[in-house]
């Protein structure tokens, strides 16, 4: 281990370079070195919040709701991640890629990645009181799906599915921001990002189920295995399909079609690339999936603004 105390599945990164040595364990713990997972916790809520504006035809909250959304993604999904190298410690320290992480490693005790949880958590509250309170109710009950999902993969080969209920959470809270309330239309839009969330993270998990096989940990990589490819194109098509069933219901125009084509583009494309036996391709994929959701989320936004003029 280095001075910088640098982790095995995370070098090379801003963190390394230039962040003080004290402070570099608790950003890890954050993955502020790899915020690929707080882009994806935050596009559903970017998504929602987009097509709500465009039902209300009113974009004038949208740049604040956005802000918002960005600073509180970050926070939560950094105490998750948190909470999650708590509960894993000793599966981590069994796990070449993942032993030299904060916890399992000694950078960090116990005690100290609570308070540091604690800390972004109030980050994350201050945010959610910021909206009403149908969103502040919404908020608090994503917990109860955060707390548990650590255990899961060690009861199901589906802990993605887990997974996917607590990262697409924000395809209800944009709803719940703009209107304080939900209706068909966000479901459907949760229901398809839980369906991409399952395809996005068995891909990520094949860079681990060698391992994961040795140590009990459950994935559908491990279940899917030479099926993969076979999966991604049910969970990928679903996902569009349920996406264009929400879009529909929320009588959404032209451009966000453009944006959910150009999304189901970008899937495909990565069906087409993949090879479960190449780890870094498979994370390389994984990331990809941010600009897939941008994509979507430029569709929904411009046809917002198309609405909220015209």
């Amino acid at each position: 281990m280095s001075e910088a105390g640098r982790v095995a599945d995370a070098t090379g990164n801003w963190v390394d370079w230039l962040a003080p040595v004290w402070l570099r364990p608790y950003l890890r713990l954050s993955r502020f070195d790899r915020p690929i997972g707080s882009w994806l916790l935050l596009l559903p809520c970017w998504w929602s919040a987009a097509l709500a504006s465009g039902v209300a035809r009113d974009v004038r909250s949208l740049p604040w709701i956005v802000v918002l959304f960005f600073i509180g993604a970050f926070a939560m999904r950094g105490a998750g991640c948190t909470w999650n190298d708590i509960t894993d410690r000793d599966l981590d320290n069994r796990v070449e890629r993942t032993r030299s992480r904060p916890l399992p490693s000694g950078q960090v005790s116990v005690r100290q990645a609570f308070a540091f949880l604690v800390l972004q958590a109030l980050v994350g509250l201050i945010v959610l009181l910021q909206f009403n309170r149908a969103a502040v109710i919404g908020g608090i009950a994503s917990l109860a799906i955060v707390a548990v999902y650590p255990f899961m993969k060690r009861i199901t080969y589906w802990p993605q599915v887990v997974l996917g209920l607590a990262f697409s959470w924000g395809a209800l809270m944009g709803w719940l921001v703009v209107f304080g309330r939900l209706n068909a239309s966000a479901f459907l839009l949760y229901a398809g990002s839980i369906s991409w969330v399952i395809a996005y993270d068995t891909i990520y998990a094949h860079q681990d189920r060698e391992d994961d096989a040795l140590v009990g940990i459950k994935s559908t990589a491990l279940l899917f295995g030479p099926r993969t490819l076979r999966a991604l194109i049910i969970f990928y098509s679903l996902a569009v399909v349920l996406i264009s069933a929400a879009l529909a219901r929320a009588g959404a125009g032209i451009l966000s079609f453009v944006g959910l084509i150009a999304f189901a583009m970008h899937l495909a494309w990565q069906v087409r690339m993949l090879d479960i036996t190449q780890p870094e391709l498979c994370l390389r994929l994984f990331r990809s999936n941010r600009d897939a959701g941008l994509l979507l989320f430029a569709g929904l936004t411009l046809d917002a603004i198309v609405r909220s003029v015209y």
